[in-house]
């Protein structure tokens, strides 16, 4: 299961984003919990199969230590935070952009965008001394004529350049060495954590901040969507319906967070259960195969391949075979976003 660490200045609303995603699997510390990454796909398969049982996919969410103000060249990560941060597979980066005179602001006044920039220095601050670590080492045992040394001594300093200009890994344009393990690099959002009024103008400015970065930023009342999240289905259905939202942001963060670690969903689905499983884009039906069981992967035949929605359209199994919209597929088929599998095999 894929981990997604939660970060954020203090009083910008972590806790709070964190029982939003994940709901009432947060654990009695408060510290983790699994968010269902709710597809709208799944039940609209489940009604053509009548399913008894609909699982959606998940992912663990980490609320990780906040950071500090002010911290010098990586004083304000301590190395437990680094190695949490290190293990995740995203970072969700919480900005304030509410106003509460009753929660006070680390410095005084909410600016979304100054808080954005300094998480981003905190991280690179952390980047900066990896990244010297690194070139220390390998500049100690280079030899001479050893290519591949020098060719990461390069890519090391175009590193370093493009840190020091400000600019996180990610938007720089160079291949990491295998070894090193960038926070700024991590796939990443910024979840705009707003009030009642939508922040509108924070928002947008968030909004082309991380366009510059290349972060989606996601505007979201996480006070408000906590509340919605301890509810019971029915209850936060209706609640939902009374405010006018026809599905609360909490889903699009775990479908954004999906898309941003290069996830897509298969579907299995029939009368006992529609299910959506995760493989990385690229993978092969074989190895989504053994997403459902090593057994299956194992003795792979063949898998019967149809696109869910036109499995909807079809209204069933049978019609959309009829009408030759199921496909055979071997082992090494690519798997594609939405594809309904159906795995053949033989143990």
């Amino acid at each position: 299961m894929a981990q997604l660490g939660l970060l954020g200045l203090q009083w910008s609303g972590v806790t709070s984003t964190l029982r939003a995603i994940a709901g009432t699997s947060v654990a009695q510390d408060g510290g983790q919990g699994v968010a269902d990454v709710r597809d709208p796909r799944l039940q609209q398969l489940a009604r053509v199969s009548e399913s008894v049982k609909v699982v959606a996919a998940t992912l663990e969410v980490v609320d990780l230590t906040r950071l500090v103000r002010g911290a010098k060249r990586a004083e304000g990560l301590g190395g437990e935070l680094l190695a949490h941060m290190r293990a995740t597979d995203a970072v969700l980066l919480v900005v304030r952009c509410f106003r509460d005179d009753q929660v006070p602001h680390p410095s005084g006044a909410v600016d979304p965008l100054n808080d954005a920039e300094t998480v981003e220095l905190e991280l690179i601050f952390a980047d900066q001394a990896a990244v010297e670590r690194r070139r220390e080492r390998i500049a100690k045992t280079v030899k001479s004529g050893d290519k591949e040394a020098a060719a990461e001594l390069d890519v090391l300093a175009a590193l370093e350049a493009g840190l020091e200009e400000g600019r996180p890994a990610r938007s720089l344009d160079v291949e990491l060495p295998e070894a090193l393990d960038l926070l700024t690099a991590k796939p990443a959002l910024y979840i705009a954590n707003v009030d009642e009024t939508g922040n509108a103008d924070d928002v947008e400015r968030l909004g082309a901040f991380g366009a510059e970065r290349g972060i989606q930023v996601i505007p979201m009342n996480a006070k408000l969507e906590a509340e919605i999240a301890e509810l019971e289905e029915d209850d936060r259905a209706g609640f939902l319906d009374d405010l006018g939202v026809e599905r609360p942001a909490s889903d699009r963060v775990a479908l954004a967070a999906h898309g941003a670690l290069d996830l897509i969903p298969f579907f299995t689905t029939g009368p006992k259960e529609t299910r959506a499983w995760t493989i990385r884009r690229g993978q092969s039906a074989q190895e989504a195969a053994g997403k459902i069981h090593t057994d299956i992967a194992r003795g792979f035949i063949r898998a019967e391949v149809i696109e869910w929605d036109r499995l909807v359209e079809a209204g069933s199994e049978a019609e959309a075979k009829r009408r030759g919209w199921v496909r055979v597929e071997g082992r090494d088929y690519v798997v594609k976003d939405g594809d309904t599998l159906n795995v053949r095999f033989n143990v």
